[in-house]
């Protein structure tokens, strides 16, 4: 806790909680928790484009008594932009989210863009992570990886390998509009390539309340955040060391996903000692969506004490 400003926490309609604190360069950072209230908590760092609202509209986290803490990076939804941000700058605010919480050691889930954060706070902050899982997450990615991916992210590895901002800006821009405008049809519109398994989840009633809260929330304060995010994540990662991480770790990924290659994803957890791969066949990037169940019991199986 930095102890420049108190927790803003209130009660929110469909159970949720939200928390804000200031940080010492006078940011806001903003989470929000939902699920069991009393229940064993959890840390979700959520993809991208994303915010604090990435929370389910079914009962499946109170079921299973979870408090689910979702976080929101800088430049989306509520929490102040941080120019210039680094995957390690955003590990500290969660620490200091963690601190304000009065938490000492805790699962994480990271899923697609958040995966690098969840990363860096499991190298940088070992003693703040009892366990680690990756659903779908970003990796370093290779030019020609680009090919298999959707053409919005294909275009954005493009953008940002020529560390051309301004072409990012105006890449995402008319997508932030669209978001706005109609969250379901923009959505649908960037994954059109995708798998039929992504395109069934798509359908489904309860994903699509969760995901326009998410993207109207994520997109209301611009799009710099998303600019800042993408060139960095598609830009090559530098400023922590992934083979520094000693928590255990399961990476969950779809041999289909066009978001990001699993070659890409292969690559990496080579740089992770104690990873463990579990690959969905026929399955694309939403496929965790509905298994969540089970990946959150694996993961607060082993995070639990021995």
């Amino acid at each position: 806790m930095d102890g420049t400003a108190p927790s803003a926490r209130a009660a929110a309609p469909e159970a949720i909680v939200e928390g804000r604190i200031t940080r010492s360069d006078g940011r806001v950072v903003a989470w929000a928790e939902s699920g069991a209230h009393d229940g064993r908590p959890i840390l979700r760092i959520p993809g991208t484009p994303s915010s604090r609202f990435a929370i389910r509209s079914d009962s499946l986290w109170v079921d299973r008594g979870i408090r689910m803490i979702v976080t929101e990076r800088p430049g989306f939804g509520a929490s102040t932009r941080q120019p210039g941000r680094r995957f390690e700058d955003h590990a500290a605010d969660l620490v200091a989210i963690l601190d304000e919480l009065g938490l000492d050691r805790v699962p994480v889930i990271a899923g697609s863009g958040g995966a690098p954060y969840g990363l860096a706070l499991a190298a940088d902050y070992p003693d703040r992570v009892a366990a680690v899982t990756v659903v779908v997450g970003a990796a370093p990615l290779h030019p020609d990886e680009g090919a298999d991916m959707i053409g919005l992210n294909a275009e954005g590895l493009r953008l940002a390998a020529a560390a051309d901002r301004a072409g990012m800006v105006a890449l995402l821009q008319p997508v932030r509009a669209a978001i706005l405008r109609d969250p379901l049809a923009s959505f649908r519109g960037a994954m059109e390539t995708a798998p039929a398994s992504d395109q069934a989840i798509m359908a489904d009633p309860a994903w699509q309340v969760m995901t326009v809260r998410n993207l109207r929330e994520a997109m209301r304060s611009g799009v710099d955040g998303w600019v800042d995010e993408s060139m960095l994540m598609f830009g090559g990662w530098s400023g922590f060391d992934p083979s520094q991480i000693t928590a255990s770790l399961t990476w969950w990924h779809g041999d289909r996903d066009r978001n990001i290659p699993l070659t890409a994803v292969h690559r990496l957890l080579k740089r992770l000692p104690r990873a463990r791969l579990v690959e969905w066949t026929e399955s694309g990037h939403l496929t965790p969506y509905l298994l969540e169940g089970e990946i959150l019991g694996e993961l607060l199986e082993r995070a639990s004490p021995e």
